[in-house]
């Protein structure tokens, strides 16, 4: 049982939809925590403690959090096909004439590669589109929209991660010294991104994640969570690296089913027991205009952020662990306001290398 009734075995697609905590737990379990740490400092992650080296990580419970810099920083790792670029607050300083004056030198590195950033891409979707998704309002017409929500203990901090073949944001919502969030039971740290992405995707052209040609697409059966035959009746499309495809259904007959390896859509999975969806996110975006809250919003190449807020985070609207609520709250350094209320927005665009690496 998570933050809700049980939902029995599910895909990790599903999990990520709605913001299941239990099944990331389990995988750090079997992956160890000292793994993903390893690959959150690979993607620019630098508050990292001794104290983070256990499973409360996978909720993102961590002792110092993580600033809205460094999560744009991350999730557009993600969007750049797996490239981690540095942030920077600025594209370049040119003279009246043109002359390049100075440009920032931004280390990149490769993280994982692109099949494993657009299977991420395609899981952070589900959010989006999925029935039970809790970013459903982040859609924006023509695009293909990752993002993930997040959510501290006793609603302390709301985020929205997200990006798009453009740009990837951060937004962070929440007060100087801790309270509790209540807007309407909506998140309006979402509702502000939403606002803001769809604004700065005026008059872009459509755009979708560009799928590998090494990717796999599998047709499976969503009662075993194998690769279907003919005689299995529930099924969906799921994206696999080449070596990471599962064994055949065990419990439905027929012949092997032929898939279609240039689909870049999903079917989405039927379930008895999906109905568990959190109505924590609204699925309207509306315009944020009240008079206690401020918004900091800059926009550059690669990565640009507005504060230096720490927080923890968890994958979902739930009181789960008594670590998340350690969270130390620093006033945004540029801010000079007297608010109660503060969310600061990063907006990164997202630069392709054309560097490669093996899963």
């Amino acid at each position: 049982t998570d933050y809700s009734s049980a939902l029995g075995k599910i895909t990790v697609r599903r999990a990520v939809e709605s913001s299941q905590n239990i099944p990331f737990v389990e995988i750090m379990e079997k992956l160890k925590p000292s793994k993903s740490i390893k690959y959150l400092e690979k993607m620019g992650i630098t508050t990292l403690t001794k104290e983070d080296n256990n499973l409360v990580l996978a909720l993102g419970g961590l002792q110092d959090g993580i600033s809205p810099l460094e999560m744009a920083g991350a999730y557009s790792t993600i969007s750049n096909d797996g490239v981690y670029i540095e942030p920077a607050f600025y594209n370049k300083i040119e003279k009246k004439n043109g002359t390049l004056v100075v440009k920032p030198k931004q280390k990149t590195r490769r993280v994982f590669s692109k099949e494993v950033a657009y299977i991420l891409k395609q899981l952070l979707t589900e959010p989006v589109l999925g029935e039970n998704g809790t970013a459903t309002y982040c859609t924006i017409p023509g695009m293909d929209v990752g993002a993930k929500t997040g959510t501290t203990d006793e609603n302390y901090d709301r985020w929205l991660c997200g990006f798009t073949p453009y740009y990837t944001a951060v937004t962070w919502y929440g007060y100087d010294q801790n309270e509790s969030i209540d807007y309407n039971d909506r998140n309006p740290a979402g509702l502000i991104w939403a606002n803001v992405m769809r604004s700065v995707h005026t008059n872009l052209a459509n755009a979708k994640f560009e799928k590998p040609n090494s990717i796999v697409t599998v047709t499976i059966c969503s009662e075993t969570g194998l690769k279907a035959n003919s005689g299995c009746t529930n099924t969906y499309e799921e994206y696999f690296l080449a070596f990471s495809t599962p064994g055949k259904c065990t419990i439905h007959g027929g012949t092997a089913l032929k898939n279609n390896k240039n689909s870049n859509t999903i079917t989405k999975q039927t379930t008895t027991n999906n109905t568990e969806n959190n109505k924590q996110e609204e699925n309207k975006t509306t315009n944020l205009s009240n008079n206690y809250s401020a918004t900091n919003i800059n926009s550059s190449q690669n990565t640009t952020s507005t504060n230096t807020n720490k927080s923890t985070t968890t994958n979902s609207n739930i009181n789960n662990t008594k670590t998340n609520s350690t969270s130390t709250q620093m006033k945004p350094t540029n801010s000079n306001i007297s608010n109660s209320s503060v969310s600061n927005t990063t907006v990164s665009t997202n630069s392709i290398s054309t560097s490669t690496d093996t899963p």
